[in-house]
């Protein structure tokens, strides 16, 4: 392998997950790939889709040239309408096509990856032609892909992989969002400690601090007298990050002490995914 090894976790991560997928798929009637997932507005042919979009835009190839529908309630910006192109094209697609494009563009990835010398610091073309590093491009297709086999497992009712390597992934994604989620969006108080103790296949307890300027730092430290704590389940942390289920969803799996109006704030802010 020419890959370096900062970027191997990453490459694990992706290839356990799409194969994953893969598996999930493949045995799917037609009429089992219209079901609806927790992604907003995508079933599970959409979600498919996106992840062979993903891929294909790592691999460089061109875009599709395609006009989407005006009625697409859930496609409200830029961002969103860059990554429904991908999705929409694919609309029509019988269940053939789509396992034999995922099964070809997986070769075709592996192949890419067998073959990749690059530095992590190289610098990449991400989504609406931003600059990104090849390191942070394979970190976050890697936490994608991993969110998307969640939203397929949901989907098919198969539930699993909630500790993978993707999971791992995703729990540093979602840990460096939170002092934004906190500070920010939520507006916690100066000179303040919020708590997060979550359990499940994935466990960690996290302090977020927020200084007397109103900036938030994720710390390993316990703190004394938070002044909220927030202890769930990993699967409703992730749900909740992804912005998958409205907090009022899963009350009853939220267990909130502390300031319940800065508790409210958290959780109502709680989506990071775009």
């Amino acid at each position: 392998m020419s890959l370096h090894p900062t970027l191997q976790p990453y490459a694990d991560a992706w290839t356990h997950s799409i194969e994953a997928i893969s598996e999930l798929v493949g045995p799917l009637a037609e009429g089992e790939w219209n079901r609806r997932t927790p992604c907003p507005g995508w079933s599970v042919r959409d979600v498919v889709s996106h992840v062979i979009g993903l891929d294909c835009e790592m691999l460089g190839d061109p875009r599709p040239i395609h006009t989407l529908p005006r009625d697409l309630y859930h496609v409200t910006n830029d961002q969103q309408r860059y990554t429904e192109i991908q999705v929409d094209v694919r609309r029509h697609h019988t269940a053939p096509e789509m396992t034999s494009e995922l099964e070809y563009v997986i070769i075709r990835r592996n192949r890419q990856l067998r073959n990749e010398s690059r530095d992590p610091g190289t610098k990449v073309r991400g989504p609406l032609g931003a600059e990104t590093t090849l390191e942070e491009s394979m970190r976050k297709h890697a936490f994608d892909v991993w969110v998307h086999e969640q939203d397929l497992r949901a989907a098919l009712g198969r539930p699993g992989n909630l500790d993978s390597p993707g999971a791992h992934i995703a729990r540093d994604v979602l840990l460096a969002k939170l002092p934004e989620v906190v500070a920010d969006m939520a507006s916690a108080p100066r000179s303040s400690a919020i708590v997060f103790d979550v359990h499940g296949p994935i466990e960690f307890l996290r302090t977020i601090r927020v200084d007397i300027q109103g900036r938030g730092t994720l710390e390993t430290a316990p703190a004394l007298g938070p002044a909220a704590t927030l202890t769930l389940d990993w699967e409703t942390f992730v749900r909740l990050a992804c912005g998958r289920v409205a907090p009022e969803a899963v009350a009853d799996r939220v267990k909130a002490e502390g300031d319940p109006e800065l508790t409210s704030a958290i959780l109502r802010n709680f989506s990071v995914t775009a």
